[in-house]
């Protein structure tokens, strides 16, 4: 019989409904029935692409045995980590602390009242490779809440310590260059010189932190960053982690080559690649960079997007019941569906009889390969994708997710106006009208479905106005420049506090849970509180209100050391911080719609950090700072480049633009820090 997850939206919760484990939603009736008979809770934490959370779901919680255990001794709720962002984050603060690590699937013991005593992640049902068996941790850890109440009263003050900690704003000091190259430093040094990426296996896309280096290689001229941001990005679209037939990429490579990927794919990924391929082609104008880029927008296109325009989730790891079953090939099967084409496909795949992962091939480009680009390299593609759709497909997360969405946006919408592209420009006014839709005053919610209400998070309301700027920069229909205004606007009155100098990642007035969440890192999205800074940092140039870049200012303030000392912890947070070092400028357009398309050509191909690019063609920006006193000088149009609040004399032809633009491009002289 399903238990009570059954009726409920979370496809994730949905995969448990069948369970003998008595599971409950994270609500008030799993937390009133724990305190009535006051019984430990065990919370299990995950998402529906988690490979290792199938495991377990497999191993231990369709197991009736371990099931019965975990009736009788424990209330047992389920929460689907992607819809809950600030339990998930509250609890795997605690899990790491006790543990020294996290992740997914997260199991948590907590007291009736919600303080955690104990946690880790995957328990195999057996003991093995020095783990205790879950049943054994079942009955320990309800043995140690039946009769040792005093050790379990300890754990949970020091966790309650914990939280006190972190929720004090550290006083710190302004960010410098100095701050910003001393993180170039910590990158460079950690840099895998012959694979790409940082540090050893598993390597994750170290996306925030590659834009950071990009725009570290544009203010300084250092080429080391340039090298680190491109040859990253070539080594991942080569490697196994890239999915060379159908686009885009998975979630991260269990190797240091980038060859075996854990098979998930992950909407936030993708749509943080996605924009930062655009940047990386205006800084290189390497054609493999914008046809890797414009695949994963393909594959956003054709798998993700919802009728309605929404980008959905992800797509599961596990197909057929095993890991990666969808993107293996044997060498028989990739023979069989390529023909004659099969021989040269194989070089350049890097196909063999014995394959590279469990007898099977994971598609990837061989550096040692000496076969240049197959002339039907489309044909072949097509084939192979063709052949692999008849396959059992990987389980889809169809929930839409507002704050990955407008991550999303930001992406298609940069590729549109950087490529130019009229298919991306759809695409993009498709999510960023059905987005709009789910605006209510200043806020939008969480999850973007029919009857759901609950309030977004700090970093669903950042992300999608940063998207509706984009949006703005793309169309230059002003509507989209107020929308984003407005949800800066709800940002600040229920996300910022005064007295802590600091946004909240939930709402004031938000359900009331053990702690109110802020947590500042960049993990594999970016954080909230650098979302938000970047929005306020955006809209006070655009708009010339100070005080929007003043909040932003002391936000990061208490981060300038920890950003020196951990890049890879504060990707975007770095990217936040280049804009607020070398402050923001602009190119601003103004005149006929025709007259400006050749002015906007030559300034979207040009990588320029920090830079906002827009029109005035219908005279509908009054009051927009980046175009007070500006006019089309008696030309079909004209262009003003603005560093800050200094622009040089207005460019009336591409020439010109072209090189105002080369001027603007060169390095920042290093100076002394005062």
């Amino acid at each position: 019989m399903p238990n009570r997850l059954a009726s409920e939206s979370s496809p994730y919760l949905r995969q448990h409904a069948d369970n003998p484990v008595d599971w409950y939603p994270w609500g008030p009736e799993a937390l009133g029935r724990a305190r009535e008979e006051q019984k430990p809770i065990l919370l299990s934490i995950g998402y529906a692409a988690c490979h290792w959370c199938h495991v377990m779901a497999h191993e231990s919680f369709e197991n009736a045995e371990t099931a019965a255990l975990m009736n009788a001794r424990f209330i047992n709720i389920k929460v689907d980590r992607e819809e809950r962002p600030d339990l998930d984050g509250i609890y795997m603060q605690a899990v790491q602390a006790m543990t020294g690590h996290g992740g997914w699937p997260m199991t948590v013991f907590l007291t009736p009242d919600g303080e955690p005593f104990g946690g880790g992640t995957y328990f195999p049902p057996d003991e093995r490779m020095g783990m205790p068996s879950f049943r054994r941790v079942l009955s320990a850890v309800a043995d140690s809440y039946a009769s040792r109440p005093e050790q379990i009263a300890r754990t949970v003050a020091t966790m309650r310590d914990l939280y006190a900690t972190t929720a004090r704003t550290v006083p710190g000091g302004a960010i410098t260059r100095e701050t910003l190259s001393r993180a170039f430093q910590g990158a460079l040094r950690t840099f895998d010189t012959t694979n790409g990426g940082f540090g050893h296996a598993p390597k994750f896309p170290p996306t925030m932190l590659l834009s950071f280096l990009l725009r570290h290689w544009a203010r300084t001229g250092d080429a080391r960053a340039l090298a680190i941001a491109h040859d990253t990005f070539a080594k991942m679209s080569a490697g196994g982690i890239h999915d060379h037939v159908g686009g885009g990429f998975h979630r991260y490579a269990v190797d240091a080559v980038w060859l075996v990927p854990h098979f998930e794919k992950m909407l936030y990924d993708n749509a943080l690649l996605a924009k930062y391929g655009a940047e990386l082609w205006q800084a290189t104008h390497d054609p493999a960079v914008r046809t890797t880029t414009e695949r994963v927008l393909r594959w956003l296109t054709r798998e993700m997007t919802s009728p309605q325009g929404g980008f959905y989730s992800s797509l599961d790891a596990d197909s057929e019941g095993h890991e990666g079953a969808f993107y293996l090939w044997s060498a028989s099967d990739f023979d069989r569906a390529l023909g004659k084409d099969a021989a040269v496909a194989r070089e350049w795949y890097g196909v063999t009889d014995g394959g590279n992962f469990e007898g099977s091939n994971i598609l990837h480009r061989p550096a040692d390969a000496s076969v240049s680009t197959p002339p039907h390299v489309a044909r072949i593609r097509a084939h192979l994708y063709s052949v692999r759709s008849r396959r059992e497909w990987p389980g889809l997360d169809d929930k839409i997710v507002a704050a990955w969405n407008g991550l999303a946006l930001r992406g298609v919408a940069t590729c549109a106006r950087i490529f130019s592209d009229e298919e991306w420009l759809e695409l993009a006014l498709r999510n960023a009208t059905f987005l709009a839709e789910h605006v209510h005053g200043d806020s939008v919610t969480r999850i973007l479905a029919p009857g759901r209400t609950t309030r977004g998070f700090l970093e669903d309301h950042a992300a999608v106005a940063l998207g509706f700027l984009d949006v703005w920069q793309l169309t230059h229909d002003r509507a989209w420049l107020d929308r984003a205004r407005t949800l800066a606007g709800g940002v600040l009155a229920h996300f910022w506090d005064d007295a802590a100098g600091a946004f909240y990642d939930v709402p004031a007035g938000h359900e009331a849970l053990i702690t109110r969440p802020r947590d500042q890192y960049d993990n594999a999205t970016p954080s909230g509180s650098s979302l938000a800074a970047e929005l306020l940092l955006q809209l006070a140039y655009v708009t010339g209100d100070g005080a929007l870049a003043r909040k932003a200012e002391t936000a990061a303030a208490a981060l300038a050391e920890p950003l020196a000392r951990h890049p890879h912890a504060f990707g975007h947070w770095l990217t936040t911080a280049d804009a607020m070092v070398h402050g923001y400028s602009a190119v601003s357009i103004v005149g006929s719609a025709n007259g400006a398309r050749t002015l906007l050509d030559v300034a979207n191909a040009a990588f320029l950090p920090s830079a906002l690019v827009t029109a005035n063609v219908d005279g509908s920006q009054d009051g927009v700072a980046v175009f007070a006193g500006r006019d089309a000088r008696g030309g079909p149009a004209a262009a003003y480049v603005c560093r800050g609040p200094v622009c040089d004399a207005p460019a009336l032809t591409g020439p010109d633009l072209e090189q105002q633009l080369q001027r603007m491009q060169d390095p920042v002289p290093a100076r002394t820090e005062s």
